[in-house]
């Protein structure tokens, strides 16, 4: 299992330059922190979806305490399925220098799944509302915004790499929900960002909770050579590996 888990990582079965991969879930949660279901409970749903890989991206940071525990219950599920499923924990950018909200004890990790869930300004985190009226008062332009939150993702993968494999969870969502389009990130910008997934090896999630990237993203990645993966960033066993927004894509 080593070493399939392995040529997963780094990109066989998780993420492809060429396709979406529908037989893989690259972000699901359990009840240890985000979801509601168990390991065992996901895995089973994922078995009956008909799944070939899998993997956990639990909410995590300074304070967790259940890493240990919940690794352990990823591999006692090895034993009851043929799917090769990944321990990863999801982590925030939380400065524009790319420092991530680490959890204490890496070492039971295969992945860290980076998010950029409030925008890094100086020594502020901006949520999506707070960004969406910087923008109406004219402190910040959507251009601004966009380098700005690509400039996050880049350093944050930088950084995560250093420890583990790292990806990209559900990029630019952040745009949407300050009511930006993502026409504001321009070819440069992704350019920008495709480089840094390829220098760092970091596969892009796709994700069907978030709608994001959007189709015009997902494509200018693929024709990068960027490796893309689906991800559910499922909350209940039910919603792993079911795809609408994915199969659009």
């Amino acid at each position: 299992m080593g070493a399939e888990r392995d040529s997963v990582i780094g990109g066989g079965a998780v993420g492809t330059a060429c396709a979406l991969d529908l037989a893989v879930d690259a972000h699901v949660h359990t009840g240890f922190a985000a979801g509601r279901d168990a390991v065992g409970v996901v895995v089973s749903a994922a078995d009956q979806t008909g799944l070939r890989a899998l993997t956990f991206a639990d909410q995590a940071g300074p304070d967790t305490t259940w890493l240990s525990a919940y690794a352990d219950a990823v591999r006692r599920a090895r034993h009851r399925t043929e799917m090769t499923l990944r321990v990863a924990a999801e982590v925030e950018v939380v400065r524009p220098d790319g420092w991530l909200a680490l959890p204490p004890d890496l070492a039971p990790l295969d992945a860290l799944s980076v998010a950029v869930s409030d925008l890094p300004v100086g020594d502020e985190l901006l949520t999506p509302r707070e960004v969406r009226t910087r923008l109406d008062m004219g402190l910040l332009t959507a251009g601004q915004v966009a380098e700005l939150l690509v400039a996050a993702a880049v350093k944050g993968l930088e950084r995560a790499s250093r420890y583990v494999p790292a990806q990209l969870a559900r990029p630019l969502a952040l745009l949407g929900q300050a009511g930006l389009d993502d026409s504001c990130v321009t070819p440069e910008l992704i350019g920008e960002l495709a480089s840094a997934c390829r220098t760092t090896g970091a596969v892009v999630e796709v994700s069907e909770a978030w709608r994001s990237p959007s189709p015009r993203v997902v494509q200018m990645l693929l024709d990068t050579a960027v490796p893309v993966a689906p991800a559910s960033d499922a909350r209940y066993a039910a919603e792993v590996g079911r795809w609408q927004y994915l199969r659009r894509v």
